[in-house]
């Protein structure tokens, strides 16, 4: 079921399916959000959760109170193709949640609760997750991300190469190397990136060879800007170490902009969730949010 928020500046469309953004339009009618066009990606924001990314062979291993579990992890997690509950519905802010079921927990042994509360403020929409650890004596291990896609460009008379992002700070560092086929990194093999740059002019060619996981940022917001008509959103993930940037590799005409607290596995990891880097430990009955926000030209 779909549901919307609306001011004098932007109307917001959410599905309870997967809890996730659908529409982003502003009051002129100028869409900024991926419509989900199968011919490149059927998607549009997907919520990660417990992973981001892949694990090795689908699967991983838990250390538990009582032993050792193994389960299996699809890319992006448990949750993305879920039906959510409404909890709140108000002129400026719908409240959307989901709590372990007996096929999660079969995959996952953590009985959680995740809300994605979305917020409409003028120009900006802001997305928080709560990620609750309903254990009464067991500590929960997950990561969360955001999957977030937008048009690009956004207007007819626009290409591609018409938009760059441009980082809150100069940034240099390097990436960590994809293994395309088997969607893992490696974190000591590293390809460089960017030198003193703050501007990332966009084409297709970047993304011949899936994502680019950035890793080692110091800015907490991008903007992806039209040097033609300076439409464009301005991105914060300030509760986020890293971000991901994606389209598909057959010149989509969208680029994802990802809020990753986790990756996924690195070559060097071995197979147990909790050890896995940037993995958060959840205390029993223990809850975090982590939010992202977009301001919309």
């Amino acid at each position: 079921m779909d549901f919307e928020l609306k001011n004098d500046v932007l109307q917001l469309k959410c599905r309870s399916f997967g809890g996730e953004l659908k529409s982003i339009q502003n009051r002129e009618g100028l869409e900024y959000l991926w419509q989900g066009e199968a011919k490149y990606w059927a998607g549009q924001a997907p919520v990660l959760f417990p992973i981001c990314g892949n694990v090795r062979n689908g699967q991983v291993k838990y250390h538990l109170n009582n032993g050792e579990q193994t389960g299996q992890l699809p890319r992006h997690g448990l949750i993305r193709k879920r039906e959510f509950q409404l909890k709140e519905h108000t002129p400026n802010r719908l409240v959307f949640a989901i709590t372990s079921n007996p096929e999660s927990l079969r995959n996952y042994p953590f009985h959680f609760r995740v809300e994605i509360a979305y917020e409409l403020s003028g120009k900006e929409v802001s997305t928080t997750y709560r990620v609750q650890n309903l254990e009464l004596d067991q500590v929960m291990p997950y990561c969360i991300g955001g999957h977030p896609a937008f048009r690009c460009p956004l207007l007819a008379d626009e290409t591609y190469d018409d938009y760059e992002l441009v980082f809150e700070q100069e940034e240099t560092c390097s990436i960590p190397f994809l293994n395309t086929d088997t969607g893992l990194i490696n974190r000591t093999k590293r390809l460089p990136f960017f030198n003193q740059d703050r501007r990332l002019q966009l084409t297709h060619e970047l993304f011949q060879k899936d994502a680019i996981i950035l890793d080692e940022l110091a800015s907490k917001s991008v903007q992806l800007i039209s040097k033609k008509s300076g439409k464009g959103i301005g991105f914060t993930f300030s509760d986020f170490d890293h971000l991901v940037l994606w389209s598909s590799s057959n010149d989509g005409p969208f680029i994802a902009l990802e809020p990753w607290t986790g990756l996924p596995t690195s070559d060097e990891e071995g197979d147990f969730f909790e050890d896995k880097k940037g993995v958060i430990l959840l205390r029993p009955q223990e809850q975090r949010t982590h939010q992202y926000r977009m301001t919309f030209l």
